[in-house]
């Protein structure tokens, strides 16, 4: 059988928001904050990661320390919208390093891209990249002057 959130139970969702908020914390200390001893929250823990709930862990970055501190949002039109197109575009924008993340939308455009550069000398070198992968016709950028709310990960009920 599939797992998935509805074969959660309370201390499933609350080892996984712990996690979540801070996924280098030990065993014993996450044992404590969900009421577990630890062999039993490590076995939750590892039957997670083994039903995909948890797919990996990794530390949160300061971008401005490492010179990335420019976000922008692109919009991406593609000259068509087929099959190939997508796939040959998909391709290509994973191996652009600058972006985040792409998604491919409903709406009066085919993707829209977050991707963090130094400056915007480095963002117009990454767009003449962009535009360049075959199947790009247009694309709008919008320029993050200030980032209000950022939070990693996803809202448990």
């Amino acid at each position: 059988m599939q797992k998935n959130q509805k074969n959660l139970d309370k201390i499933d969702k609350q080892i996984l928001r712990e996690l979540q908020n801070d996924g280098r914390m030990s065993n014993v200390e996450l044992s404590r904050r969900v009421n577990l001893s630890p062999t039993p929250c490590l076995e939750r823990v590892r039957r997670l990661e083994q039903h995909g709930f948890i797919t990996g862990y990794m530390a949160t970055l300061d971008p401005r320390k490492l010179n990335q501190s420019l976000v922008v949002f692109v919009e991406i039109t593609l000259d068509r919208t087929t099959p190939d197109v997508f796939d040959v575009f998909a391709a290509a924008i994973r191996k652009l390093p600058e972006i985040e993340e792409c998604h491919m939308v409903a709406g009066g455009f085919d993707y829209l891209a977050k991707l963090r550069v130094e400056d915007m000398y480095a963002y117009r070198e990454f767009l003449e990249r962009l535009s360049s992968v075959q199947g790009v016709s247009q694309t709008h950028t919008y320029v993050v002057m200030e980032e209000v709310k950022v939070r990693p990960g996803i809202t448990i009920p």
